[in-house]
């Protein structure tokens, strides 16, 4: 029975059939059944009065009963669309909203942030960006995942620019700005909670940590981008260099730029939002 199935056989059958038909009595006295057999020890079955070279076999009988077990059980698995790939994440943030808390009723202050959120969600929606996170008044975007372009660098600085103008243009008890960080990196971006359904899908990696950063280095209204994401798109818009800093919890100094405006080339400014889905 080595190996075998266990199901409705007993610790008497389970004795005979390996040999040991002597223990029986000695088992049965002790109470012990199949359930504890995997429990026992060398040191218990010494206590029980066995002699070595029984213990030894028994202890390797019982062992074959816990090794199909232990194949049958699945092996841990690996989120199945957990992936590695290169991606532009953009951050922003309603300035001032601390200020407009302490200003408006809450229920004021809700439909404020649902009509800011709106308003970024359109624009980063014509450039097939996807919104990973709302965080308060700040929102967390992918371009690049899950759907991939070859120019989602310029989606992001494209949407990033015109999430901050649609902000401008928002009615509040104070004019209303935003600032937006932009970078691009590899990460792995899947599922996180174990699969858990209602726990969104994240990006790990230090990509979306500088992107957080370089936000929070941008002047009200402003974008900024670090020179990784301004070595992707060259000369198609007006920058500012705004030098290295060393960002917070980082020893490497981060070269960086603001954008001063859209794509130099008229031509390129001219082309409809469609043109870059």
């Amino acid at each position: 029975m080595r190996g075998g199935n266990m199901r409705g056989v007993t610790v008497r059958e389970w004795l005979a059939a390996e040999g040991l038909p002597q223990y029986i009595d000695l088992f049965a006295q002790n109470r012990v059944e199949l359930d504890v057999l995997p429990d026992l020890t060398e040191r218990d079955l010494k206590d029980l009065g066995i002699p070595l070279g029984d213990r030894k076999r028994l202890l390797k009988a019982i062992q074959s009963l816990v090794q199909p077990k232990l194949a049958d059980a699945p092996a841990p698995q690996a989120p199945i669309d957990a992936e590695r790939r290169q991606l532009t994440v953009m951050f922003c943030d309603l300035v001032g909203s601390t200020a407009l808390s302490e200003r408006l009723d809450p229920e004021e202050l809700r439909d404020l942030m649902q009509a800011y959120q709106r308003s970024c969600g359109e624009v980063i929606s014509r450039y097939e960006g996807h919104v990973a996170q709302y965080l308060g008044d700040g929102l967390m975007v992918y371009f690049g995942w899950p759907t991939a372009h070859e120019d989602d660098a310029s989606r992001a600085i494209r949407a990033g620019l015109e999430t901050v103008e649609a902000v401008s243009k928002l009615s509040g008890p104070m004019p209303l700005c935003a600032r937006v960080g932009i970078h691009t990196g590899l990460v792995v971006v899947g599922e996180t909670g174990r699969g858990d359904a209602s726990v969104p899908k994240a990006a790990v990696g230090d990509t979306p940590n500088i992107a957080a950063r370089l936000q929070g280095l941008a002047a009200p209204g402003a974008v900024v981008i670090s020179a990784r994401t301004r070595a992707l798109v060259g000369g198609l818009f007006d920058y500012t260099a705004l030098g290295a800093q060393a960002l917070k919890a980082s020893l490497r100094r981060w070269p960086f730029s603001r954008l001063l405006g859209h794509a130099r080339s008229q031509a390129a400014s001219r082309l409809p939002a469609a043109k870059w889905r």
